[in-house]
């Protein structure tokens, strides 16, 4: 086991029995503070995971690196996923909570996906907040039928559409249980993407338990 976090993070308790842990995976620039408030708002009284990524550009925080915007160091990402996937296993004894559903921005959203990819056991499903394919060469996961939203932007100048339904299709493919919605908007977070995440999570808890 773990003795030492590999990551600077943040955990917050959470206080409603049952909800699902989240690990909240923020954008290029943030920090491990700066998903919380969405966290508590897409499941509130869920226990909160929040990592700083590791890796550095032009003094921003990210989780992997690139070689320029859209183009990823894809032997990177297979390692930063395993590195983040140990993490999550670090977490869950130390606190005691079961494998989280990710809830990712951005280099976050994928850097989530690629950890369903590479290591599925290490989350319970994912939220993709404006997602791109993080590896164009996937092992072969399977990921059976674990839940996953993925919320793109038709006007989003940073993630083409065909790559965030390539996404879909991937995990999909791969066994998840998809559910992709496009919203009328660019790259930055608005209020239907809360509100529909909100949604979804509560949805997922109830079916769940119910099955």
């Amino acid at each position: 086991m773990t003795t030492r976090p590999p990551f600077t993070y943040r955990f917050e308790p959470g206080g409603r029995t049952g909800a699902p842990p989240l690990l909240l995976l923020h954008g290029t620039g943030g920090d491990e503070n700066d998903l919380l408030q969405l966290g508590a708002m897409i499941s509130p009284g869920s226990p909160l995971l929040s990592p700083r990524g590791r890796v550095l550009e032009n003094g921003m925080p990210r989780f992997f690196r690139r070689l320029a915007e859209g183009v990823f160091d894809e032997e990177d990402v297979r390692h930063r996923a395993l590195e983040l996937g140990e993490f999550v296993q670090y977490a869950r004894d130390r606190y005691g909570i079961d494998a989280p559903l990710a809830v990712g921005y951005s280099n976050g959203a994928n850097i989530a996906a690629a950890l369903l990819l590479v290591k599925p056991q290490a989350l319970s499903g994912a939220v993709l907040l404006r997602a791109m394919v993080p590896l164009t060469d996937p092992p072969d996961a399977k990921l059976e039928g674990k839940p996953v939203l993925i919320l793109s932007g038709q006007h989003d100048p940073i993630v083409p559409g065909d790559n965030a339904a390539a996404l879909a299709d991937m995990l999909s493919t791969a066994g998840a249980g998809v559910d992709r919605r496009v919203l009328p908007v660019g790259h930055q977070l608005s209020q239907a993407d809360v509100a529909l995440a909100r949604t979804w999570v509560a949805e997922t808890k109830h079916q769940a338990m119910v099955s």
